[in-house]
């Protein structure tokens, strides 16, 4: 009896949309990482997380998935992110570092870099693609849906709430094209009518 077989065609085909939405944003983020454009990076990068939490919400709200096995079973090291993490660290330069609510009902603001938090997210979800690549299907949804719940959801509302953050700022705080122009041309209007006014004043 092979691995999927133990599950129904409709939770074989969950898994399968999973596991193709985390390889999309493993492939997604190095590719970033590589293209070292930090303008493009902040959108691309919220643009992937946006889809990434989706697959998180959609692990949040099945049901609980059990491992058949106690421990996890052995796929092999991990992959080394950490050329990954310092291009995206470069990239982001003076936005990688930002605060945030861990946990809202126990406020605490804490500190987080975004290049340590994208890599931390990349390396839940490359886990559980090493499981659901094994075979082991079970395993793969247990992972993802748990460590969606106690790590990785946490982290990429974080961070998406960062990016949106930092495009909020560039587009809402960038002054508006000839806006200086316009104020000192309307305050020499203001002037001259004043003047003008006390010149036709009665005596």
């Amino acid at each position: 009896m092979t691995e999927t077989s133990r599950l129904d065609a409709e939770t074989e085909d969950f898994a399968q949309q999973i596991a193709d939405q985390v390889e999309s944003f493993l492939i997604a983020l190095q590719a970033i990482a590589r293209e070292a454009d930090g303008g493009r990076a902040i959108s691309l990068l919220l643009l992937e997380i946006s889809q990434v939490l989706l697959a998180g919400a959609r692990l949040g709200a099945q049901r609980d998935f059990t491992p058949r096995a106690e421990y996890q079973p052995d796929v092999g090291p991990e992959p080394d992110l950490d050329q990954m993490r310092l291009r995206l660290a470069a990239i982001l330069d003076s936005v990688d570092t930002y605060t945030f609510v861990f946990d809202p009902y126990v406020p605490e603001v804490v500190d987080g870099q975004l290049s340590d938090d994208l890599t931390s997210i990349a390396t839940d979800l490359e886990n559980g693609l090493r499981h659901y690549r094994s075979g082991n299907v079970e395993e793969a949804l247990w992972w993802w849906q748990f460590s969606y719940v106690s790590s990785w959801g946490n982290l990429a509302g974080a961070t998406l709430n960062a990016l949106l953050s930092v495009v909020a700022h560039d587009r809402l705080d960038a002054e508006i094209e000839g806006e200086e122009e316009q104020v000192a041309a309307a305050d020499e209007m203001l002037d001259a009518e004043m003047l003008g006014s006390e010149g036709s004043a009665p005596r």
